[in-house]
């Protein structure tokens, strides 16, 4: 018998708790698929939509953006994926296929792009639908609430990775949370030092840090031992562009990880010049997705969560914003 109504944490306005609701179970549109939500991973995104920092979301609003589940229905439309399927749902939810950044391949920069959580109602419930051209689908190794966290902060640790010329030997990470704990793995797997910097002060952070085999770890003030190739600034603190800069070797790169970061501080010319440059990353495309599954065919990336009830989102929510999560928060649905 099909559920007619399901349990889902509900987003409604700026500062406020998610609230628990039971709401009608979402039916796929034709070019949709309707799932069965097993987990989804809370990341720092889903923060910004909550504190107002990400300002145009819809309202009212069931958050998520990293989402493991079966596909229960689909839509008139749908040929590639059929029931029963596993899959996961990104961040990057719809592209009009039509706007000069499709066009040119660049569908992360989509002019009519809908982001999952934020747009579109996302995985903090027991189902949800999603257009079945934007999920992943997979194989059954990723059936369990451990796999959520790939599809965001693998997914933009992997992208942003891709930034990062190859050759680079020396490779920081300033913010070692959900994407970076993730990210080490595959940099360790391909020869490279990592240098881990955490908040100030944060020993818990960096002994897990080193037990994930980081070269050297330090807070995010600290100094390394040395000139850094390339690093990925995880944490939304702008100071840190300048920070990075500073420890950054001639010619290498500062990739900014994340989607919102708080105000950049004004610094000198001397810290960019000899080549250095900064880059953002934006959102994920589809194949970004299909080469990151690839290469986990041969590079094995255990993810470490603290698992949550869905009732509990609020809680999560909190343990994320204080820093007391090792790795990655993951709700998993009431059953």
């Amino acid at each position: 018998m099909e559920a007619a109504a399901m349990k889902a944490m509900v987003f409604e306005g700026k500062g406020m708790p998610l609230i628990l609701k039971e709401i009608p179970v979402p039916e796929p549109a034709e070019d949709q698929v309707q799932i069965k939500i097993l987990a989804c991973g809370i990341c720092r995104t889903d923060l910004h939509v909550l504190d107002g920092e990400l300002t145009r979301p819809k309202l009212p609003l069931v958050p998520g953006h990293e989402i493991i589940g079966t596909v229960t229905k689909t839509g008139n439309a749908v040929k590639e994926i059929n029931i029963g399927q596993l899959v996961g749902v990104p961040w990057l939810g719809y592209t009009c296929g039509t706007c000069k950044y499709c066009r040119k391949g660049k569908e992360n920069l989509c002019e009519n792009a809908k982001f999952t959580g934020y747009t579109l109602d996302g995985g903090y419930a027991e189902y949800t639908v999603a257009y079945a051209q934007y999920c992943f689908k997979l194989s059954e190794q990723y059936h369990n609430p451990a796999s959520a966290p790939l599809l965001c902060a693998g997914l933009i640790g992997f992208r942003s990775y891709r930034m990062i010329d190859p050759s680079a030997a020396n490779i920081g990470m300033y913010g070692f949370g959900a994407a970076a704990h993730i990210l080490i793995q595959i940099a360790k797997a391909q020869n490279k030092k990592v240098f881990a910097f955490t908040r100030d002060g944060d020993t818990k952070a960096q002994q897990f840090a080193r037990a994930l085999g980081a070269y050297w770890v330090g807070g995010s003030s600290d100094v390394p031992d040395e000139k850094l190739d390339s690093s990925i600034i995880f944490a939304p603190a702008g100071e840190l562009i300048p920070k990075a800069l500073k420890d950054l070797d001639k010619g290498g790169t500062v990739i900014c990880g994340g989607i919102h970061m708080s105000e950049i501080p004004a610094f000198s010319y001397d810290l960019l010049w000899e080549e250095r440059a900064v880059r953002s990353v934006a959102n994920l495309t589809r194949e970004d997705g299909l080469n990151f599954f690839d290469l986990l065919k041969t590079t094995i990336v255990h993810t470490q969560t603290k698992l949550f009830r869905l009732s509990e989102a609020n809680d999560a929510i909190d343990k994320l914003r204080k820093g007391e999560i090792e790795g990655a928060a993951v709700l998993v649905m009431d059953r």
